[in-house]
């Protein structure tokens, strides 16, 4: 479980993106999840123009590992995605919105 999850499973996203934001309080974490998910767009759209379809491998390579760097040496916290998955792939690109649009600081 992610350090400071209740106890109860979350029913909804918008009850838990509060304590994803809140798996996300170091600058740098937030900034590699940015810079990870940032690739993946550059990669899918890569992807497509040259219909190289052989590099989505690299798809949760890159989305895991610049995020799991962020939580694992600079968090210090387990990843949210092993005990919400969906709702932590969805809130990783929440968060890369609000980060856009300054909702979320850098």
């Amino acid at each position: 479980m992610a350090s400071g999850a209740p106890a109860e499973r979350f029913q909804t996203f918008k009850a838990f993106y509060p304590f994803y934001l809140g798996e996300h309080s170091n600058a740098v974490c937030r900034r590699l999840h940015f810079i990870g998910s940032s690739l993946i767009i550059g990669l899918l759209v890569f992807a497509v123009l040259r219909a190289s379809w052989g590099v989505l491998w690299l798809v949760p390579l890159i989305g895991y590992g610049f995020a799991w760097v962020g939580h694992f040496f600079f968090e210090h916290n387990r990843p949210a995605t092993f005990e919400y998955p969906l709702y932590s792939l969805l809130g990783d690109w929440v968060m890369f919105r609000d980060m856009l649009i300054g909702r979320v600081r850098w």
